[in-house]
């Protein structure tokens, strides 16, 4: 979870839209809220950046377009060259102490252990104070290869800088030599994408998943299209069914079906609303729930508390009714999902 704002906001991607950071114009549709209507964007210097533009060409490009472009209210964040890249330290260096208080995170490719994790956070905590930066930046760490992977519970603990995982799926396809990422992915990557949830919940950061490849052309027939966004959002809400609370998006055809596979509906909030309030009118423990038949108690009331804080992300809900209802779960557990998950400030 992003905190921002001093702590008076708080972001959990559903969209997290990846772009190459050597062009002016992909910042400017990055920033466009109406072109771009993504949680999260990221200028990317590592693999989206052609060879010729990394280095000194590429950083004054996004130097400028964090100094001058307004992005609204989403959060910006970097990707850099990888850590045992030539690149990467000046990439750092570069947005770092040319961009002060201009965007709010790196995203770390080829991250192998908490140690490299930790790496990083040390030259942040050297150039911050040089920069006159107000806050902290915040990290997120794409877990991409087998060892990432191992280690991802090492990694999403390593620091307080950390915000949440990102499952990347074709270095870590490319590592166990698999070529298929597109077709029944949330099969064939199953217990990978579930580990990189797991070890993200359990250290209370958000989880995103992986890019889908298949993008249509404004010449393609609709029927093309049509089964092209059929597979997106197939993909999407596997993967939210996994546990994932957001994606990557490579394109901002993407957005609109990504943003609804990993946002609940306002039908879904309301029912979440009435639930909770039939279960404390009832004064708790286990019953059947008059609408559906099914079984609910404490257990089942935590996951429509999490219905309700996706709900608050999506303007469909007061953090107050959030933490209201929260609390009341608290008195009687004394376990409160929602701080102990981050789900709120």
């Amino acid at each position: 979870m992003y905190v921002l704002d001093d702590g008076k906001r708080f972001v959990i991607p559903r969209t997290e839209l990846t772009y190459p950071a050597h062009s002016l114009k992909f910042h400017q549709v990055a920033a466009d809220p109406i072109r771009s209507p993504v949680d999260l964007v990221m200028a990317d210097f590592e693999d989206a950046c052609p060879y010729q533009y990394k280095g000194e060409k590429s950083r004054a490009v996004a130097v400028e377009a964090f100094n001058t472009l307004d992005f609204g209210s989403k959060v910006v964040t970097v990707r850099p060259n990888n850590l045992h890249s030539p690149f990467f330290r000046g990439d750092v260096e570069a947005v770092v102490m040319g961009a002060p208080n201009k965007f709010h995170g790196l995203i770390l490719p080829k991250i192998r252990n908490a140690q490299e994790v930790l790496q990083v956070a040390a030259l942040l905590d050297e150039l911050e104070p040089k920069a006159g930066w107000r806050y902290k930046l915040q990290l997120e760490v794409l877990i991409e290869t087998p060892q990432a992977l191992i280690n991802a519970y090492q990694i999403a603990t390593s620091c307080d800088r950390m915000a949440g995982l990102i499952f990347g799926i074709a270095d870590f396809a490319a590592n166990l030599g698999i070529r298929e990422i597109v077709e029944n992915q949330n099969q064939n990557f199953h217990y990978a994408k579930q580990a990189v949830v797991v070890a993200a919940k359990a250290a209370a950061l958000h989880a995103i998943d992986n890019v889908f490849l298949k993008l249509w052309r404004k010449d393609d027939p609709p029927e093309k299209i049509k089964e092209i966004e059929r597979m997106l959002r197939e993909k999407n809400i596997g993967a939210a069914n996994l546990g994932m609370d957001g994606t990557w998006v490579i394109h901002p055809q993407q957005a609109e079906i990504a943003n609804q596979c990993y946002t609940p509906t306002r039908e879904q909030v309301e029912m979440a609303r009435r639930l909770i309030r039939f279960y404390h009118e009832k004064g708790g423990g286990s019953m059947t729930n008059p609408e559906t038949g099914e079984m609910i108690d404490e257990a089942t009331i935590k996951m429509a508390l999490m219905d309700l804080a996706k709900g608050v992300q999506a303007g469909m809900v007061e953090q107050r009714e959030l933490r209201e209802w929260a609390e009341k779960s608290r008195e009687v557990t004394g376990y409160d999902i929602l701080e102990f998950m981050r789900r709120s400030c």
